[in-house]
């Protein structure tokens, strides 16, 4: 009887159904292909992620638990309107979690992600000076979440996904009534500076280039983008 030989495969992971869907979901939310007031039915999704309608309505469910999606009184899920009151308390949150991660990050980058924040820093340049909002909100994601995803902690990661899927859809809308002018995005924007302070191995000032493009980022949202009126 011969002995079988082992031939050194490595298992091949296998994300579930309910999964991947959920993730694409997800990342629409976060890069903002989706406008505030849009109306979400588990049937479209499906038939664009071209999937079955129970994945899609368990992700909807996932992220109506996270307040990334409200529930109209005929059962449509929509992506939420915002107050600039809701959005400045977002911008608070958002400074003290992206900050920690972005310092975090920067003891933990090598040489190879570097490479990689480079690519992704030119471009989300790129796509600014070619007034292309889909492409820009897209490489404004790519960029920051490589940042993130090297902090070291899951519970951090967490928190800024759960906050971009909030504020990501109000970008849509900010960069569609400015076209044209998206360009202007890199007079206030530091991603920059940011991959220079990782580069040069300073946590603290890709901390505060972090900070500083969230907040003159929303201080621009603030004064020219169209919100929701406050709630009485």
């Amino acid at each position: 009887m011969t002995k079988e030989r082992h031939l050194g495969l490595v298992a091949v992971e296998s994300e579930p159904l309910h999964e991947k869907v959920y993730r694409e979901i997800v990342r629409a939310l976060v890069s903002g292909q989706f406008e505030p007031g849009r109306k979400l039915t588990s049937r479209k999704l499906a038939a664009e992620l071209g999937t079955s309608d129970m994945p899609v309505r368990a992700a909807l469910m996932r992220l109506q638990a996270l307040r990334a999606l409200n529930s109209l009184p005929n059962g449509t899920l929509e992506v939420p309107q915002m107050s600039a009151a809701a959005f400045s308390q977002l911008v608070e949150a958002r400074v003290v979690v992206e900050g920690a991660a972005a310092e975090k990050a920067a003891a933990l980058i090598n040489g190879n992600h570097l490479r990689t924040l480079r690519r992704l820093s030119e471009a989300l340049t790129e796509a600014a000076k070619s007034d292309d909002i889909g492409r820009y909100l897209s490489a404004n994601y790519d960029f920051k979440f490589a940042i993130y995803r090297h902090c070291g902690n899951e519970a951090l990661l967490f928190l800024i996904e759960t906050l971009w899927m909030q504020v990501g859809p109000l970008l849509r809308r900010y960069g569609d009534g400015f076209r044209g002018r998206l360009a202007n995005s890199l007079d206030i924007g530091y991603h920059e500076q940011a991959l220079a302070a990782l580069v040069g191995g300073d946590g603290p000032g890709v901390r505060q280039a972090i900070v500083l493009d969230i907040e003159k980022g929303a201080a621009f949202l603030l004064q020219h983008a169209r919100f929701a009126p406050e709630r009485s």
